[in-house]
C-alpha cells in the first residue's frame, strides 16, 4: 500500500478518465452476467413447453437481447481498454517526468557511486511495470471485485445450499494469493535489480568501447555481459518458476468447486429440488464465479513485478536533495565578483578530508591561480563556488554573501565552467555553444566561437555549425571539443570564471590563441584558474599553492620563484634548465 499511496498523486489529473474506465468496466462484468441468465431463461421457455408462437417470440426477445448484450460488451471492453491505457501512459509520463525531475536535484554526491545505466533502469524499465499495475492490475481487480459480488448473489438468488457449497474452495484460493503475493514480490524485485545491473553494464561497454579494443578486451568484457545476462535469467525463472506453479494451482482448486456443484447439484436436480434451468445456468455462472479469483492468481504476476519495482522507485523518491534552497533564500544578480572561502574543509569520505581550513579572496576582476599536485583539492574548489558540494566546516561568499543564503539557479547564473573533463551533448555544434544561452543572437554564438579559435574549424566541418557531433562529441577532437566548451562558457558571459584545466587537451599553437581569447575574456571578471602547465598563470593577481589539501604558498609569480618553495619547485619539474627569474 506505501508504494500503491505514494503512486496516487499522479492519478488525480486522470480522475475523470479513471472514473469512466470503471463505469465501462462494470458495463463489460453487467453484460457478462446478462449472458447466462439469457440462456437460463431460453432452457425455461423450452422446458415449459408454451404455445408456439409465444415461444417463438420469447426465443425471438432473448436473441436480440443476447446481440444488444453482446454489442454493449464489446463497446465497453474497448471503452475500458483504450481509457485505461490511456489514463496509465499518460500516468506513466508524469511519473517519469517527476522521477527525473527528482534525480536532477540530488547532488553529485548522491552520483558518486550510482550507475548511469542503473538509474536509466529505475526511470525506463522500473516504471514500465507501473503500466501493467495501471492498466491492467487495477482493472482487473475492480472488474472481478464487482463480477464475484454479481455472480455471489445471483447464484445464492438460485439455489442458497448449492451457493454455499460452491464457496468451500474459496478461502484455500484467497490463501493461495495471498501467499504468492508474499514470496513472489522479492523475486521480481531481484529480478528488476539484476536488468538494472545489466543496463549499467551495458551503458559502460558502450561508453567505453574504445578502450576495449585498444586494450582487446573484448573477449573479458563479453563474459562479463554474458555473466551478467546469465544472472538476470536465474532471477526472473526463479520468479517464474513459482509464478508458473501457482497458476496450475489456482485452476485445480477452482475445479473443485465444479466437481462440488455436479456431485450435489445433480443429486438436487434428481430429486426435483432444483430445475433444470437453474442447473444449466449454475454451471454457467460458476465458471465466472472462479473467474475472478483466478484472473487475480494470473494478474498477480504483473502486479508483484510491478510492486517491486515501485519499491526501487519510491527509494529514488525518498532521497533528499543534500544541497537545496534555504527558507527565504536571495537571487543573485548583478554581482561585482568577489569570491571569498574562510576556513572552508571539505571531504568526499569521512576521515580523508581534502581541504583543510582554506582561506583567500578574489577581488572583483581578478585572476586566481591554484596550482599543486594532483589530488590537493584544486577541483574540489572549483566544484564548491558553485555548490555541487556543500563544505563540512567554514563558509564560501560572493560578494559578502554566504552562497547558502542565495538561490542556487541564481548562483550558478552567475557562474561559468570549462573543465577538464568536457561533455558535450549528442547535437549540433550550435546546440551545443547555444547550451550556454539559449536566448543569445547568431551573431553572439559565432562571435564566442571566434574568441575561443574554434568558428575556423567548426566552418570546415561538413555541415557548419549545424554538424551532429555525436554522444559526447565523438566525432571531434579533444582540442576541438575544448574549444567549443570554452565557446560555450563565453557565450554565457558569467561574472566568475572557473577554468579547470581548460587549455590541457590543444597544441601549443591553439593554446596560445585560447589563452589570448581568455585573458580578453577574463576584464572585469573573477577567473579561478586550475592548471599544470604553470606557464600559463603567469599573469594571474594571485596565485595559491596546495598541498596536502592545505594553502602552502600564495603570492604571484615572481614572488613565489624568489621565495624557491614548492612553487619554484614544479617550475623547475616543468622548465628544467630555466633560470627561474620570471
Amino acid at each position: 500500500m506505501r508504494e500503491i499511496k505514494a503512486l496516487l498523486p499522479f492519478a488525480k489529473p486522470y480522475k475523470w478518465w479513471i472514473i469512466l474506465a470503471t463505469f465501462c468496466m462494470i458495463l463489460v462484468t453487467s453484460m457478462n452476467l446478462a449472458g447466462p441468465w439469457a440462456i437460463r431463461s431460453l432452457i425455461g421457455t423450452v422446458t415449459e413447453g408454451v404455445e408456439s408462437q409465444r415461444g417463438l417470440d420469447q426465443v425471438t426477445f432473448l436473441a436480440i437481447m443476447v446481440i444488444l448484450i453482446y454489442l454493449v460488451r464489446a463497446i465497453s471492453r474497448f471503452g475500458t481498454e483504450y481509457i485505461s491505457h490511456y489514463a496509465a501512459w499518460n500516468m506513466l509520463e508524469n511519473i517519469r517526468h517527476y522521477l527525473y525531475g527528482h534525480l536532477q536535484k540530488l547532488s553529485l554526491r548522491f552520483y558518486s557511486d550510482k550507475q548511469t545505466g542503473e538509474l536509466m533502469s529505475r526511470v525506463i524499465d522500473d516504471t514500465r511495470n507501473f503500466e501493467v499495475l495501471l492498466a491492467h492490475a487495477i482493472p482487473t481487480v475492480v472488474v472481478n471485485g464487482v463480477m464475484f459480488v454479481g455472480v455471489s448473489l445471483i447464484l445464492f438468488y438460485m439455489n442458497f445450499t448449492l451457493a454455499l457449497y460452491t464457496l468451500i474452495p474459496v478461502p484455500f484460493l484467497a490463501w493461495l494469493v495471498l501467499k504468492f503475493s508474499k514470496i513472489s514480490r522479492p523475486r521480481f524485485r531481484k529480478a528488476q535489480e539484476r536488468i538494472g545491473e545489466v543496463n549499467a553494464l551495458l551503458q559502460d561497454n558502450f561508453s567505453g568501447i574504445r578502450e576495449i579494443k585498444a586494450f582487446t578486451k573484448e573477449e573479458l568484457v563479453s563474459k562479463r555481459t554474458e555473466k551478467s545476462l546469465a544472472s538476470y535469467t536465474r532471477a526472473i525463472l526463479d520468479a517464474l518458476r513459482l509464478s508458473n506453479a501457482f497458476h496450475p494451482g489456482i485452476e485445480f482448486v477452482s475445479s473443485i468447486g465444479t466437481v462440488i456443484v455436479i456431485f450435489f447439484g445433480g443429486r438436487l436436480a434428481l430429486q426435483g429440488q432444483v430445475p433444470l434451468e437453474d442447473l444449466v445456468a449454475f454451471f454457467l455462472y460458476l465458471n465466472i464465479f472462479y473467474q475472478p479469483i483466478a484472473a487475480l492468481g494470473r494478474i498477480n504476476e504483473g502486479l508483484q513485478q510491478a510492486l517491486g519495482s515501485a519499491e526501487r522507485v519510491v527509494e529514488i523518491l525518498n532521497e533528499e536533495p543534500e544541497i537545496a534552497d534555504k527558507p527565504g533564500a536571495i537571487e543573485l544578480s548583478n554581482i561585482k565578483g568577489e569570491v571569498e572561502f574562510r576556513n572552508v574543509s571539505f571531504q568526499y569520505v569521512d576521515e580523508i578530508p581534502v581541504l583543510k581550513n582554506i582561506s583567500f579572496r578574489a577581488e572583483p576582476g581578478q585572476t586566481l591561480a591554484l596550482v599543486g599536485a594532483t589530488g590537493v583539492g584544486k577541483t574540489t574548489i572549483a566544484s564548491l563556488v558553485p555548490r555541487f558540494y556543500e563544505p563540512d566546516s567554514g563558509k564560501i561568499l560572493i560578494d559578502g554573501l554566504d552562497i547558502e543564503e542565495i538561490t542556487l539557479h541564481s548562483l550558478r547564473r552567475q557562474v561559468s565552467l570549462v573543465s577538464q573533463d568536457v561533455f558535450l551533448f549528442n547535437g549540433t555544434v550550435w546546440e551545443n555553444i547555444l547550451y550556454g544561452n539559449p536566448g543569445a543572437r547568431k551573431e553572439d554564438v559565432i562571435q564566442s566561437a571566434k574568441l575561443a579559435n574554434a568558428h575556423e574549424f567548426i566552418c570546415s566541418l561538413e555541415n557548419g555549425y549545424e554538424t551532429k557531433i555525436g554522444e559526447r562529441g565523438v566525432k571531434l577532437s579533444g582540442g576541438q571539443k575544448q574549444r567549443i566548451s570554452i565557446a560555450r562558457a563565453i557565450l554565457k558571459d558569467a561574472p566568475i570564471l572557473i577554468l579547470d584545466e581548460a587549455t590541457s587537451s590543444v597544441d601549443t599553437h591553439t593554446e596560445k590563441l585560447i589563452q589570448d581569447a581568455l585573458n580578453r575574456l577574463k576584464r572585469n571578471k573573477t577567473a579561478i584558474v586550475i592548471a599544470h602547465r604553470l606557464s600559463t598563470v603567469e599573469d594571474a593577481d594571485q596565485i595559491i599553492v596546495l598541498k596536502d589539501g592545505k594553502i602552502v604558498e600564495r603570492g604571484k609569480h615572481r614572488e613565489l620563484l624568489k621565495g624557491k618553495g614548492l612553487y619554484a619547485h614544479l617550475c623547475r619539474v616543468q622548465s628544467p634548465g630555466s633560470s627561474l627569474t620570471g
